[in-house]
């Protein structure tokens, strides 16, 4: 079954529309508290709660803490900081639930939220559904005694600054110049002051948030002004997170925007040579280029791939107890510091491989040499299951047959649109043109494909 709120990462949507409104984040909160309280029964149970700078964070928060605090259950307000600092802290004070108030890379006008169990790691599909059928079945009722509003705050950012700051010496990297672009989110405070410990010579990018401008023609969605700035500037490495700072986009010193599977390369290698790769494996989604898998391969190790979404990323970690994983657009998990996709974690990994190595980002990102890919969004009138598409199946079995080891294919549906997505991937570039025409015509036989 597939929840009808909650997306690939929490639920969101435009604030004051139809779902994201006073009324639902009160029964959210409200819904939360009976999931909350249905599986610990016996105990105090405790909440924190984050949010991105858009404006209409405080209000959201207020909302789901007056649904909270109807049935007793205590809220801890962390302010303005990234999504990890809530899965971190979730750990740090062992609290039952987190929630990070954000839309992540959205628009300002959009807003929502994503959970973390106590453990730190995003809800699975069967929590998710568990806790849509309170907001649906449940009525609101306000129990006499308890506050409408409820929450203490606690010092969110200060806590993570310093765990970010722990992870390197200070001013180890002194007189690097940044590039660091904060989206006009919640990163605009912590990773200013991490880099600063250590040395780095700032040029901001994306750090006056007013409410209304985050992630507007900046950060890891719009990284050109990074490009432009790192080249003029003569920076070391430019540096992007998106709206929530669980994403990280970066740019070598030549002003070219490093590609995210180099990224997930580069931190497997260096991880594999210092024999800290577990089970010498990366974990990457099928969206992952496979010039990633013949990289980590050489080098001794292996790539284990999983369906889109870092929450699937993370569950095979945790499953496997592998050590490092992402999405190749720049969510990225490294379990022996967090559990959570963050930007500051990874950029912070990546300048001490650069430092250790002494070797520029456009150096490193040459270890990891990606295959030339091209794909085909194709709109259909109806998402037929695949495995009943003759023609599809016969051509993905034919295609897959003569790439062999030397490249790949996806054909998959849009999780949200009605999209048949198509991508093939080779080292021969010969073969790109026919095989993705070839899979095109399949899917023209089966599928009622709209111009």
């Amino acid at each position: 079954m597939t929840p009808k709120y909650f997306g690939t990462d929490g639920i969101r949507g435009a604030f004051g529309g139809d779902i994201l409104n006073e009324s639902f984040l009160r029964r959210s909160g409200y819904a939360l508290a009976r999931f909350l309280l249905k599986h610990n029964p016996t105990k105090p149970v405790t909440v924190v709660i984050g949010r991105d700078t858009r404006a209409s964070g405080e209000e959201i928060e207020q909302y789901l803490c007056e649904g909270l605090c109807a049935h007793g259950v205590h809220a801890v307000l962390l302010g303005v900081v990234p999504t990890p600092a809530v899965s971190m802290i979730v750990r740090e004070l062992h609290a039952d639930l987190g929630i990070a108030v954000t839309a992540s890379h959205n628009p300002a006008r959009d807003n929502g939220f994503k959970l973390f169990d106590n453990r730190g790691l995003k809800f699975t599909i069967e929590a998710e559904l568990e806790i849509e059928s309170f907001i649906e079945n449940e009525t609101m009722t306000v129990v006499e005694g308890r506050p409408a509003t409820c929450g203490y705050a606690y010092d969110g950012e200060s806590v993570y600054i310093n765990n970010m700051k722990s992870l390197l010496h200070q001013n180890c990297i002194e007189g690097w110049k940044v590039v660091l672009d904060t989206a006009n989110g919640a990163t605009t405070k912590t990773s200013p002051a991490a880099l600063k410990h250590f040395g780095a010579q700032l040029v901001l990018i994306g750090d006056a948030p007013n409410g209304n401008n985050i992630n507007e023609g900046v950060g890891s969605e719009h990284p050109q002004l990074l490009s432009q700035t790192v080249l003029a500037e003569q920076a070391a490495i430019g540096i992007a997170h998106d709206g929530d700072g669980d994403r990280l986009v970066v740019c070598d010193e030549l002003g070219q925007i490093v590609n995210g599977d180099q990224v997930l390369g580069i931190l497997a290698l260096d991880a594999l040579k210092n024999n800290q790769l577990k089970n010498k494996t990366l974990v990457a989604t099928v969206q992952s280029n496979f010039g990633l898998d013949k990289c980590i391969a050489a080098a001794g190790g292996r790539v284990e791939r999983v369906g889109i979404g870092d929450r699937n990323v993370l569950l095979r970690m945790v499953e496997a107890h592998h050590n490092v994983g992402g999405e190749n657009s720049g969510h990225i998990i490294l379990r022996d510091y967090g559990v959570a996709g963050d930007g500051l974690l990874a950029a912070i990994t990546l300048i001490r491989i650069m430092h250790a190595t002494g070797k520029p980002l456009s150096a490193l990102r040459e270890q990891v040499s990606l295959f030339p890919q091209l794909t085909q969004n194709l709109k259909v009138q109806e998402k037929r299951p695949l495995e009943e598409c003759e023609n599809i199946q016969t051509a993905i079995s034919g295609l897959t047959e003569t790439l062999s080891s030397n490249g790949r294919l996806l054909v998959r549906y849009s999780g949200t649109e009605s999209k048949l997505r198509l991508l093939v991937e080779a080292e021969d570039e010969n073969m790109l043109q026919s095989g993705l025409q070839s899979l095109i015509e399949a899917a023209q036989a089966d599928l009622e494909v709209i111009p």
